[in-house]
């Protein structure tokens, strides 16, 4: 990985209805610029994520989704959608003066990367996209409802804690009524349930270093209310949207990377995503889940920067 330098640039960036968002960069000014779509939606942006990018040949941009890290105001959920996310990422893009952009973004990063490049392709160089989650109900309902519970069935016991066993036929609007109620305990106490359950099913084995992260309660409130904001709505999405409209990233190179054991994504979205996208190149990572902190993983995403990095240097790169 690269070092993870201090960011030579921030501001905060007035996108309206009340939303300020967090921006930074790091890297060469004069570099192909690369914009980081963090997961969640709701977790923020981490200085790890600059590692992923050679500072001497990116430009690399990192921001805070509304409601998220940084950004003001926290877990707000009002003007809070996939298509508020896509226009920021428009007002970003002018604001940095950058006519075209390379996207990487994982999990829900690749779903509002996919959402973006479908309604600007031509404002898109290229897509590296790990767990890709497509946000269909049949995505949502296999985490949140009944599927992973399968597979992790001591930590999804904590996870449906919160919940009385007479509103559990529907998770994701019993956690929504808990995330937007006025009773406060019951809030961060839903949140960090929510939160954790994400954590502990991220990777092959639990880390401690990514469930202390997921259930900071900073992170855990603004991640479990605006994700459970999202899922209840599909991610604002018509049913299989993403791949329905996957014909206007003809010409659009992009790079997938999947774990195999993804038990939060699972792959056959990846496969299904790369099976009406023919300009895509698909990676299954074999002994690798959801979270970028395994190694088989990082390193995968880590030379897929690289390889982006000569190929669009050799074009001359776009800023």
């Amino acid at each position: 990985m690269y070092p993870v330098e201090k960011p030579r640039h921030t501001m905060f960036l007035d996108v309206g209805e009340g939303h300020r968002l967090y921006i930074e960069e790091s890297g060469s000014r004069t570099g192909v610029p690369v914009v980081y779509l963090h997961g969640g939606p709701g977790t923020g942006s981490a200085p790890f994520a600059r590692a992923f990018f050679d500072p001497a040949r990116y430009r690399v941009i990192l921001y805070d989704q509304r409601g998220a890290g940084k950004s003001t105001p926290h877990a707000s959920l009002e003007a809070n959608t996939t298509w508020h996310l896509v226009a920021d990422l428009e007002k970003i893009r002018t604001a940095l003066g950058i006519d075209r952009w390379l996207l990487f973004g994982g999990s829900w990063g690749s779903t509002l990367a996919l959402a973006y490049a479908e309604t600007h392709p031509d404002r898109v160089l290229g897509l590296i996209l790990r767990g890709v989650f497509l946000c269909r109900d049949e995505d949502i309902q296999w985490f949140y409802q009944r599927g992973a519970s399968r597979l992790f069935p001591e930590h999804w016991k904590d996870f449906v804690a919160p919940i009385p066993p007479g509103q559990r036929g529907d998770l994701v609007r019993a956690y929504h009524a808990l995330l937007t109620g006025e009773d406060e305990v019951a809030q961060m106490r839903a949140a960090e349930a929510w939160a954790r359950w994400e954590a502990v099913t991220s990777g092959m084995e639990v880390d401690p270093a990514t469930v202390a992260f997921f259930t900071d309660p900073h992170i855990a409130l603004s991640l479990a209310r605006i994700e459970c904001h999202y899922f209840l709505q599909r991610g604002f999405l018509e049913p299989d949207q993403l791949l329905l409209r996957a014909d206007r990233l003809k010409g659009i190179p992009g790079t997938i990377i999947h774990g195999r054991y993804d038990c939060i994504c699972p792959v056959e979205q990846a496969w299904l995503l790369h099976q009406v996208w023919p300009d895509s190149e698909l990676q299954i990572v074999p002994s690798s889940g959801h979270s970028t902190s395994e190694p088989a993983l990082s390193k995968a995403l880590l030379a897929a920067t690289d390889q982006w990095a000569d190929k669009l240097h050799a074009q001359g790169g776009e800023s």
